[in-house]
């Protein structure tokens, strides 16, 4: 999970909301990938779709069974499925996301046993640390935010004033 949070460091310093994903298969990292949907204008460019095409890059194979997937935030629906897809063995998360979660947050695509695979999924772990990355990448958002705001309406009153 330390590896993943790096990564979600990455995501951060693009300017990206700080999610990373490692893909491991036994001790060997396979790929890992950050948050860049923004950067890329891909909705598609989460943490685990990232590490999920390289590694069925580099493995060259779609499906990557025996493999883990560590991510510092729950997977939404749109990741769980292609988790699902590529036939990972376990998901291990660190914080859940209360909005868009798939592992149970929100919905559980993963306890659903009409579904062909079947993931173990492992949340919490470094939950703490991987959910602070993301409250201060927000409250600094907010910040700059209000701070815009008032630059704007300062610049604004300074206008306004007669000559």
């Amino acid at each position: 999970m330390t590896l993943a949070l790096a990564a979600a460091e990455e995501a951060r310093a693009a300017g990206e909301v700080p999610v990373g994903a490692v893909l491991v298969r036994g001790d060997e990292v396979i790929a890992t990938g950050f948050n860049h949907p923004i950067g890329t204008h891909d909705p598609s460019a989460h943490a685990e779709m990232v590490a999920l095409r390289a590694a069925a890059e580099s493995q060259r194979n779609y499906r990557l069974p025996g493999c883990e997937l560590y991510v510092t935030l729950e997977p939404c629906l749109m990741c769980a499925g292609a988790i699902m897809h590529a036939r990972i063995a376990r998901v291990v998360f660190g914080a859940r996301d209360p909005k868009t979660g798939a592992c149970g947050s929100v919905v559980d695509a993963f306890a659903n046993t009409q579904l062909n695979h079947h993931t173990t999924v492992t949340g919490g772990v470094l939950g703490h640390a991987c959910g602070e990355a993301l409250r201060t990448f927000f409250a600094e958002r907010r910040r700059a935010s209000r701070e815009a705001r008032a630059a704007g309406a300062a610049q604004a009153s300074r206008t306004d004033l007669p000559s």
